[in-house]
C-alpha cells in the first residue's frame, strides 16, 4: 500500500507535544484499509521519502514587532492655556506630530493620543488631559497597559531652571520640583529611570510668583526663538529613536546651531515603513 505525499505535507506541520490525532479520512484509502496497516508509527510517516530533511525543519518564529516609544507632551486642557509656558510640552508634542504626520485625535486613557511612525519606529504621542498635577494617571495606565519599557517612554516639559528656549536630554532622574513629573513618577512606583526633554521658558521677572509666571501666554518674540527650539526638539527626538540616546543627547545639549553640527532637517531620515509593525 503506498500513501499519497499530499497528506504528508500537511503532517509535518503537527505538534508533537501535544497528543497525536489521525483522522482516516486524511488518507487516500478506505477506513477499513487503515485499520489493517501493519506496524503503523509516526517513524513509518516521518520518514517518507516524499518528505525531505530540509523540508521536516519548520520555519523560525518572525521577531516580534517593535514596541512603541511613548512620548508624552505635559500641559493643561483646555483653551485658556493654550500657548502658555506650561503647554510648551503640549506645543513640541504637537510640532513633531505635525513633522512626522501624525494625527492626535483618540481619546483614551484620560489623554489625547496619536500612533505613527518616527523611520521605521513605532511611536505613541500622548497629552494627558487630566490636567497637569494628575499626568501620572494618565501616563501610567498608558505604560501599564503596553507594558512600554521605561527607557522608551520620554516625558517633554517645561523647565523654569533652564533659560528661555534651551533644551536639555536627560537619560533619567528627579521631578525637580515640576508637579506633572512628581505625579509620573509617582504612578510608575516610584522609577525615575525614564528619559526626558526639558524646554526652558526662563525664570519670572522681578517679584512675580512662578504660578502665575507659568500660565502666562509667550511674547512674539519669545515665539519667534520658539520655533527653531521646536525645530531642534523634533531632530533630537528622531536621533533619539533611530540612533539612540548618546547621540541625541550630544546633539541637543550643545551650544552649537544645527547647521554647524552639520544636521540637515527630516531628510536624512526618509525612509520605507514596514508594513508588518502594528502595536
Amino acid at each position: 500500500m503506498k500513501l499519497s505525499s499530499s497528506p504528508l505535507s500537511t503532517i509535518r506541520f503537527l505538534n508533537f507535544n501535544s497528543p497525536l490525532i489521525i483522522s482516516p479520512l486524511s488518507f487516500n484509502f478506505p477506513k477499513t484499509t487503515f485499520t489493517h496497516v501493519p506496524n503503523f508509527s509516526i517513524h513509518t510517516i516521518t520518514s517518507s521519502p516524499a518528505i525531505t530533511a530540509e523540508e521536516s525543519q519548520l520555519a523560525p518564529p518572525k521577531p516580534p514587532p517593535h514596541l512603541p516609544w511613548l512620548i508624552v507632551g505635559l500641559g493643561n486642557p483646555g483653551k485658556k492655556y493654550n500657548a502658555t509656558r506650561h503647554n510648551v510640552g503640549f506645543e513640541m508634542v504637537d510640532a513633531i506630530a505635525e513633522s512626522e504626520g501624525i494625527s492626535i485625535n483618540n481619546v483614551n486613557f484620560k489623554a489625547l493620543l496619536g500612533r505613527g511612525f518616527i523611520g521605521n519606529v513605532p511611536v505613541m504621542l500622548a497629552k494627558p488631559h487630566t490636567f497637569m498635577n494628575s499626568s501620572g494617571e494618565s501616563v501610567g495606565s498608558i505604560v501599564s497597559y503596553y507594558k512600554i519599557p521605561l527607557k522608551q517612554v520620554l516625558v517633554v516639559y517645561d523647565d523654569l531652571d533652564l533659560p528661555f528656549a534651551k533644551l536639555r536630554l536627560l537619560p533619567k532622574g528627579g521631578h525637580g520640583g515640576h508637579n506633572g513629573m512628581r505625579s509620573i513618577i509617582d504612578r510608575l512606583k516610584g522609577s525615575r529611570d525614564f528619559p526626558r526633554l526639558r524646554i526652558g521658558i526662563g525664570r519670572p521677572p522681578g517679584k512675580m510668583d512662578a504660578v502665575n509666571f507659568v500660565l502666562r501666554p509667550f511674547n512674539k518674540q519669545e515665539r519667534e526663538e520658539l520655533e527653531f527650539t521646536f525645530e531642534r526638539g523634533i531632530e533630537a527626538v528622531r536621533i533619539l529613536l533611530l540612533e539612540g540616546f548618546d547621540k541625541s543627547a550630544t546633539f541637543v545639549n550643545s551650544t552649537k546651531s544645527m547647521e554647524q553640527l552639520g544636521w540637515k532637517h527630516s531628510s536624512k531620515w526618509v525612509d520605507l515603513v514596514p508594513s508588518f509593525i502594528s502595536f
